[in-house]
């Protein structure tokens, strides 16, 4: 290799490529961490950066779906390919079978040259060899009958655990579940929170359209805008990148002017700062977070919002005294995450099993907590990003057996298309949508 060969700007498969090796590799970084670091070390356009996006989020999710593709080709092997090879196959391979818009000579060439740049000329030409091949046989789809059960083959078709796929249709059935993992590997929704108390709808819609962005209002949430594309935060305050299905728990929540609300469990904050701006600056917000890290990057949002009327406690939520106090109390618990999935390319690798029972235990309790600190006559929501029924509606069922001065409140009609036994779930993957189980509950006058 030449010394001006050396000091070459890396190429969009090139950051690819290391971004997948910082996700797999030892550091285990998160996919969006990693791929923002090697593109600014490599200084991309729009144009190559888009490239680079898509090549690296897609071959890391599709990552099951192309290792059992890529297994024959490699099943006589005595002795496991170099990591960096190895990645580098599994982005040829995506390129061929999954990634519109790439010629066959560019992704076989290109990808030999970064095996080249990462091994020597023996790897490279096994990977010239293995790409041709498969682009040569063109294989098949996979096929049910190649499975030992539906679960499993659904995970080799969209690229998820066997586990992932049983989750999903437990909680949806067999047609829907087609659609969610589909759902999964596409693009997620964009969506903006806005300020309304601040702006007008139609004026930001407006506002997006001339800088070339389509927006739509939420059919569900007034204060949502859905967007055709990624747009940053508003340094003027008057909105925040937040999906749609995170803002659904404070719409059922239905803070009002003047109420007293608590935010268990509040995060970075969004659901806070959505509470402050439906309570108008007006009555009291109480928002618990035990991580301090989390709490500080909170307070700094609050802040930007200009948000006066939140008192945050930085600790355990089960242990920050208070008493049955509140309006509205939102409890928007720590859960599994299967439910946003399709948002972290990585997620779906590095859940496990046990996830749901490990965390339904701790969200009995914040329940309870959180239910110690409604007064008569208000209501309480209980949320994750999960349809894991362990964390939603068995946590449901569990604490209305168990506390007698609750019961269900009514849904906006609105939401009924998500209406399952008095809760709301709400599938991941259809329209972009991130998955979320709601419950909401009322205390007996």
């Amino acid at each position: 290799m030449t010394v001006a060969a050396t000091a070459k700007r890396p190429s969009s498969r090139e950051v690819a490529l290391e971004t997948v090796r910082d996700v797999f590799g030892d550091e285990r970084r998160g996919a969006q961490e990693a791929f923002d670091y090697r593109v600014r070390r490599a200084g991309l356009d729009a144009r190559d950066r888009a490239f680079a996006a898509e090549l690296a989020y897609g071959a890391i999710k599709l990552r099951r779906a192309i290792d059992w593709y890529l297994k024959p080709y490699l099943h006589e092997r005595t002795k496991p390919l170099p990591p960096a090879i190895h990645e580098a196959l599994r982005l040829g391979i995506y390129q061929l079978r999954f990634m519109g818009g790439v010629g066959v000579h560019a992704a076989v060439f290109e990808t030999v040259n970064l095996a080249l740049r990462h091994g020597h000329r023996g790897t490279a030409g096994l990977v010239n060899a293995v790409l041709r091949r498969f682009a040569a046989d063109a294989p098949a789809a996979p096929q049910l009958g190649d499975f030992e059960n539906d679960d499993e083959y659904r995970g080799v078709c969209f690229s998820v655990p066997t586990w992932v796929a049983a989750r999903f249709r437990e909680a949806f059935g067999v047609p829907a579940t087609q659609e969610i993992l589909a759902g999964l590997n596409a693009a997620p929704q964009h969506a903006l929170r806005l300020e309304l108390g601040r702006v007008n709808r139609d004026a930001i819609a407006a506002e997006l359209a001339a800088a070339g962005l389509h927006a739509v209002p939420s059919p569900y949430v007034d204060e949502v805008l859905i967007v055709d594309g990624h747009i940053p935060d508003d340094p003027q305050g008057r909105f925040l990148v937040q999906s749609e299905s995170s803002a659904m728990p404070v719409d059922i929540l239905a803070p009002r002017p003047g109420e007293r609300v608590v935010d268990l469990c509040s995060g970075r904050g969004h659901k806070t700062a959505q509470i402050a701006a439906r309570l108008g600056g007006s009555g009291a917000l109480e928002s618990i977070e035990l991580d301090a890290q989390k709490a500080q990057v909170q307070q700094a949002l609050l802040a930007h919002f200009g948000a006066t009327n939140v008192a945050l406690v930085v600790g355990d939520a089960n242990a920050v005294a208070g008493e049955a106090d509140a309006d509205a109390v939102l409890l928007d618990a720590p859960c599994s995450g299967l439910g946003v999935l399709g948002r972290h390319p990585e997620a779906r690798w590095r859940k496990a099993p046990q996830d749901a029972p490990r965390h339904a235990v701790a969200q009995a309790q914040l329940l309870r907590t959180a239910a110690r600190r409604v007064k008569r006559g208000g209501r309480l929501v209980y949320s994750v990003c999960s349809p894991d029924a362990r964390e939603g509606s068995a946590i449901i069922e569990a604490f209305l057996s168990e506390m007698p001065a609750f019961s269900r409140g009514a849904l906006p009609a609105r939401y009924e298309p998500f209406l399952e036994r008095g809760s709301l779930l709400i599938p991941p993957g259809i329209e972009g949508r991130d998955g979320f189980f709601i419950a909401l509950l009322e205390r007996r006058e």
